[in-house]
């Protein structure tokens, strides 16, 4: 911000150099990108993953369904583990075999897991396709919304850094000129700088 503040202050100084009215320009040109053109991309990007992500969660509605399990029996436990609470004991713990009838009415029997601990003969419910396989919940519209913000503050987030990293390099460069450009004067200037009389 200092070198965009710079523009207007070394508009009329006697000791601006050319290069530093190229780094204020740049800087912005930079936060101009930044704040126009980041936000933009994120817009269109969130967007977008919401239209799409929107239509995968009325895809996996309609072709998930909510359906009655019922428990035929324990499936034996793991060996004992040392810390019990780890996930693989947690989930022995909740691995059953039961039966269930699916969308299409045909019967089914599998190993599932259960939301909470049971005996047999307890019932639950799963998620099942069309032809009855378990499948995970559908996703909800605010899940897809969620990541469709994050995916756009992502998009954003990205042009962001690669715009301020190309305004970083351009000024490294930039200093390495400037750099270059006073060594080349001091060597101009030869060793009698600063002495009375020196030029004269």
């Amino acid at each position: 911000m200092r070198a965009i503040t710079g523009i207007w202050h070394w508009r009329h100084n006697p000791l601006r150099r050319r290069t530093d009215r190229l780094e204020a320009w740049v800087a912005l040109a930079a936060a101009l990108l930044i704040a126009l053109g980041a936000t933009t991309v994120g817009w269109l990007t969130g967007h977008a993953a919401n239209d799409a992500l929107l239509g995968t969660v009325r895809i996996q509605h309609e072709q998930r369904h909510l359906v009655w399990a019922t428990v035929d029996r324990l499936v034996s436990r793991a060996p004992l583990d040392p810390d019990p609470e780890t996930s693989s004991q947690r989930d022995a713990h909740r691995r059953v075999i039961a039966r269930w009838r699916a969308w299409d009415r045909s019967e089914h029997l599998g190993q599932v897991s259960t939301p909470r601990p049971v005996d047999p003969g307890d019932r639950f419910r799963i998620w099942t396709d069309d032809r009855g396989a378990v499948v995970p919940r559908p996703m909800d519209t605010s899940t897809a919304s969620t990541h469709a913000v994050l995916a756009g503050l992502g998009a954003a987030a990205a042009i962001g850094g690669l715009v301020e990293s190309g305004r970083r390099l351009f000024v490294w460069r930039l200093m390495v000129r400037r750099f270059r450009r006073w060594d080349q004067e001091w060597e101009r200037a030869g060793q009698d700088w600063g002495r009375a009389g020196a030029g004269g």
